[in-house]
Order: structure tokens, then sequence, then C-alpha cells
């Protein structure tokens, strides 16, 4: 009786609504506060009750008021003829920028009369030898060397030889230069926490800007050329170099460091003795990536004056030729093919010694002996090719594919482009796509009020992050409108979030899809590796092909640049998800589609994330090269500030490209601390 009363006791003295009746601390509603994404949606829906009906009275319904704005490209064009005029007189252009511009100029015409000097068979032949010996003596080393072989033989043969030529030229001063300054810029955050974390900032918001921002400011400074299509392309590609320096620094094991140490060894050696050593792949894939970006780079450069094969393609696409833009776009990608095999082949051998067990031939080709071979073979190439009178390339074996190129360029206008039955061809896909999708995004962007705009940039990046991460992303959207390209900067949005839309729908259900099914992944990796090592311009032939000039091909290509990535994080972040987990959802019943709602994707979220991010930047980042296929906007005006020398305009639509890149990353990426609560 004693303790029925009790219990009876304490349930009377209850207040009501703190159990369950739903109204108390403890009711869904509580929980809903305490939850961090429903608190914060609570707190966002009051906000919106309060602010939006004083922005409508305070502000009206208006796009970005002109008051608000600053005319910077009247000051930037001033600012460039400024240089002009000083070039030849100011002491800073005398005794400091014009020995960097010279100096960068002679390295590249060094090293370009180097290549010229070794005859296209001396090149050829030292080329296939250098990634024979980078793959090693078995399967993998002659894969390699094939892959240079048909590299070099096809630049010849489609006539392309001396613009391969100038690419490679460009190319090996300025991944020299961008590896040396990742390098030490890695060292430096490897070694100190302290410049680690003044440079994360900084090295971040490189990898946001698209390629094009960096040739504005150099084309200030240098001029249309190669000294400013070499130092922007070394700011461009060092940035991998110094992340995956400092990482293999960081991640070095801390028992070897520690031995090294009690045998009484100086910081430098041990730096010189384990760290360096112990990070060899990691910086190696970091030069892998910095080739990658510098290619990449130095063939956006074409507009700039950097010549060799990127200037080819921008000459054909400006006329729409299509199969002249084929014959330099192939050679691009076997270039970046054979560049990335071999830095991979190289990174998978780093470091191993020849088997005990292995043949002669195996342990006499080991070390330093197979770089005399390559050495050997080099020179003998080059003194027979010097015999045989063979330096340049042969005209008579070339093989002109512009005709029958264009030709079937042709056909596809006639019979996919705008004759297939019951689909309709690809034109009429491009116009229902910009009719019913893309016109009415970018007609909502623009007929929202401007501070309507910035509002829903703060919420979005407060619910993914902090207050500061909103207070980030609200200052690079208003930046947009004070730079006077705000209904620029909002059709050059509507493009990026219609690409975006488009590469995650695809990305997801083909990543999910190659998680689950094992052949799929199988074939897909190949097909992955070579869209993934093209270099932007690349996509810009195809699309043309398909789509014509306009918004719809400017879009599909970055599609196609930025799937690769989604997929590939897609794939890895499903197939990572913890196998107890699965086993769990199994045994309970679970059907397959079960295990992928309620249990694959929910774990996976954290990589699905990163791809979301990924695909912004990436699809940022070929929505403005497609500025030379139609897509207008932002990305019309860099393009036209670069051909035209119109830099105040260009320089204006840069730096709102980068602002849109900004304020797009912070809405997509949730920091540190919340991926940490998560």
């Amino acid at each position: 009786m004693t303790a029925t009363a009790t219990v009876a006791k304490s349930d009377n003295s209850e207040p009501p609504g703190t159990a369950g009746d739903g109204s108390g601390p403890s009711g869904p509603f509580m929980a809903l506060v305490r939850h961090r994404v429903g608190g914060k949606l609570l707190l966002l829906a009051f906000a919106a009750l309060v602010l939006v009906p004083i922005g409508a009275i305070v502000w009206g319904n208006d796009s970005w008021p002109a008051a608000l704005s600053i005319d910077v490209s009247g000051p930037l064009d001033d600012l460039n003829q400024w240089i002009l005029d000083n070039r030849d007189t100011s002491p800073i252009f005398l005794y400091f920028l014009l020995h960097l511009s010279n100096t960068a100029t002679d390295a590249v015409d060094a090293v370009y009369s180097g290549l010229d000097s070794l005859g296209w068979i001396g090149m050829t032949v030292a080329a296939v030898l250098i990634s024979w010996r980078a793959g090693g003596l078995g399967r993998k080393g002659v894969k390699v060397a094939a892959i240079a072989l048909v590299t070099f033989a096809m630049c010849g043969l489609l006539g392309m030889w001396e613009p391969a030529m100038n690419t490679l030229a460009l190319m090996v001063v300025s991944v020299a230069v961008a590896a040396l300054l990742g390098v030490l810029l890695g060292l430096a955050a490897g070694l100190s926490d302290r410049f680690n974390r003044a440079l994360r900032p900084v090295l971040d918001t490189m990898q946001v800007m698209p390629a094009f921002a960096y040739l504005l400011p150099f084309v200030l400074v240098f001029g249309t050329g190669a000294p400013a299509a070499l130092f922007s392309t070394v700011i461009y590609a060092a940035p991998p170099m110094a992340r995956l320096t400092s990482l293999g620094l960081r991640g070095a094991d801390p028992g070897v460091l520690e031995a090294s140490a009690s045998l009484g060894a100086s910081p430098l050696q041990r730096l010189w003795t384990a760290r360096l050593p112990l990070a060899r792949k990691e910086m190696l894939l970091g030069l892998n990536q910095t080739i990658m970006m510098a290619l990449s780079m130095v063939v956006i450069a074409s507009l700039i004056g950097a010549g060799g094969l990127g200037d080819e393609v921008y000459q054909a696409l400006s006329t729409v030729d299509i199969g002249q833009a084929l014959a330099a776009g192939v050679p691009i990608v076997l270039i970046a093919v054979w560049l990335d095999r071999t830095t991979e082949a190289a990174g998978e051998r780093l470091g191993a010694a020849a088997p005990a067990d292995s043949t002669g031939a195996a342990r006499l080709l080991h070390g330093w002996r197979a770089w005399a071979l390559v050495v050997v073979g080099a020179v003998a190439a080059v003194v027979a090719g010097a015999a045989a009178g063979a330096k340049l390339w042969p005209a008579a074996w070339t093989y002109e594919i512009s005709t029958p190129v264009n030709k079937f360029q042709e056909w596809m206008v006639d019979h996919i482009q705008r004759d297939v039955p019951v689909f309709g061809g690809t034109q009429v896909w491009a116009g229902n796509f910009t009719e019913w999708f893309l016109n009415p995004l970018r007609d909502g962007l623009a007929g929202m009020p401007w501070w309507s705009l910035l509002l829903v940039v703060a919420a979005l990046a407060w619910l993914v992050g902090t207050w500061r991460t909103a207070l980030t992303a609200t200052l690079a959207m208003a930046a947009v409108g004070v730079l006077g390209v705000w209904p620029k900067s909002l059709d050059t949005l509507s493009q990026v979030l219609a690409g975006l839309a488009l590469t995650l729908v695809l990305g997801f259900a083909i990543g999910i899809v190659a998680a689950r099914v094992g052949w799929v992944e199988r074939w897909l990796r190949p097909v992955l590796d070579v869209l993934q090592t093209m270099p932007q311009f690349v996509y810009l032939i195809p699309v043309v092909a398909l789509f014509n000039v306009s918004r719809s091909a400017a879009i599909a290509a970055a599609v196609i640049y930025a799937l690769p990535a989604v997929v590939r994080i897609t794939t890895q972040g499903v197939k990572e998800v913890n196998p107890a987990a699965l086993e769990a959802a199994r045994s309970m019943g679970a059907t397959s589609a079960q295990q992928l709602r309620q249990v694959q994707l929910p774990l996976a979220r954290p990589a699905l994330l990163l791809a979301v991010n990924q695909g912004v930047v990436l699809v940022l980042a070929v929505v403005v090269v497609g500025g030379m296929t139609g897509g207008g906007a932002l990305g019309y005006d860099v393009v036209k500030g670069l051909s035209r020398g119109e830099l105040g305009v260009g320089l204006t639509a840069g730096v709102a490209i980068v602002c849109l890149g900004l304020m797009l990353d912070r809405v997509t990426q949730p920091t540190s601390a919340v991926r940490k609560n998560q």
C-alpha cells in the first residue's frame, strides 16, 4: 500500500505537459527546438516573419539599386591605360616586372628550342623511354610507353607537332616553377601550425576561383603573351602541390620521427632523412595534380596569347570549325592521359627495390642503369634523326581530318540535332530545357527583390554552417551587386544551378548504381579516368557539335566536366558504409531499396555533401568557359575583356565570378565544426 501510494503521489504531482502530452519541454516541440536544424528552421521562420515585411516596406521589390553600386570598370580601365603608358618608364616595371617577364619568356623559349633540337624522332623516343622507365620492366611499363608512342604519333599525324611542342614547353616551365613553389609552401605549412592555419583559407579560396579569374590580373600587369600565361598557370597549379606536401609531412609516422630524434638527428636531418621520404607518395600525387591543372590552364591561357594547342582549339571554335578543333583537341587529351599515366606509374613504383628473385635483366634495368639506358637511347635517336634530317614531322605523314569531321558534323546536324524520330533532336532538347527550366530559373532569380535573395543566401549558409559562414556568403553575394553586375551574375547563377541540378541527378544515380553493381564500376573506371584528365576547353568541342552555340551547350559541357568527380565521390561514399550497419538492416528484413534509403545514403551524407561542393566548383568553372559557346553573362564579359583588351569589364566580371564561387562554396559545404557535430 505504501509503495502504491508513493507511485500514485509521484504521478499526480507531475506538472501537466511534462511527460506525455507533447506540450511541455520534453514534447515534440521542444525536441524540434533542441535539434540543430529544426531549431535553426524555427528561428529562420520567425526572422522571415519580421524581416520580409520590413524589407518590402523599406526597399520594395526592385532589383539591386543603382545607388548601392560602384563603377569599378572605369578606374580599372584607367589603371590599365596608366600601366600601358608607364610600362617603359616606371622603375617597378624596369627593374622588377620587366626582368620577370623577360626571364619567363627566355625560359619558355629555351625549353622550346631544346625540344625542337631533339627532332621528332628524338622527342618521341625520349618520351617513350622515360614513360617505360616510370612504369617499370613489366606490362605496366610497356602500356605507359605505348601511350607515349601513340600520343606523339597522333600529334604528328594530325599536323599539330609544332603547337604540341609549344604547349609542352610552357608546361615544362610552369610545372617546374609551380612544383617548387608548392613544395616550399607545403614545407612551411607542414612544419608550422601557424603558417598552416594562415595558408588554408588562401588555398580554399584559390580552389574556388575559376581558371579564367587567374588570367585577368596577370594580363593587366604583363600584357598578353607567354609571361602572363606562365605566371597565371603557376599560381593556378601550385595549390595541390602545397596541400599534399603539407599532408604528407603532417602524416609522417611518429614512431619513425621519434626514432630519428633518439639517434641525435637535428631537425633538418629529420626532415631530409625521415619526413620527406615518408611523404614522397603524397608529393608525387601532388605533382600529378599540378601537371593536370597546369595543362588545363595552359590550354585556357591561349586566350591571352599562350599559343600552342589551346590557341588552335580557340581559333577553331571561334569559326565553329569542329573538325579543326577536334584535330587540336585529340592531342590535348592524349598528352593529358600520357602525363597522368606516367606520373601515376612512377608513384606506384616509388621507392620499390628490385626483387631478390628477379631475372638478371630486371636487376640490370633497375635504378641508375635504367636511367642510363634512357639517356643512351634518347641520344642515339637524336643523332639518328639529325643524320636523316628529320627535325620536323614530315608533311607527307600528316592526315587532315577537318573535312571528314565537318561532314560528319553536318550529318549530325541533320539527323541528331533536328530529326530524331519520336524524341526529337538535341536541338529540340536544348530548346525545351532552355524554355521550361533555364529561362524560368533565370527569370525567377531576376524577379526576386535583391534583399530577399541575400536573406535566402544567409539562411542557407547558416543552415549548413555557422553565422560566420552565413556572413561570408551574404557579403560575397552583396559584392556582386556592388560591382554593378547583378543581372548578369544572376544569369550566370541560373546556369550554374541548372548545370548543378543535372550533374547531381545523373551523378548520384550513376554513383549509387556503380557502388552496388561491381561490373558497372569496372566499366566506368576507364571512362571516368579519361574524362577527368581532359582539359576544360576540350569539352566544348562535342557539345557545340550537338547543341550549336547556346547556353545549353555551355551547361552540357559543365555537366560532362563535373560528372566524373560527383560519380567517384558518390560511389566511394556509398561503398564505404559500415558493413555491420548493412548486415543489421538485412537481419531485420530490410529490402535492398530500404537498405539504400535508410542506411547507405544517411551514412554516406558527408561524401554526398562533398560531391555537391565539388559539383558546384567544377560546374562554375566550365559555365564560365562556356561564355565562348553562347553562355553569355559573366563568362562572355571575361572572354571579351581578354580578347578585346577591355580589362575593366573583364576584371569586374572575374571578381564577380569569384564572389559567386565563394558564396556557393559556403552554401554547399558545412564547416568542420558542423561536420564534427553531425
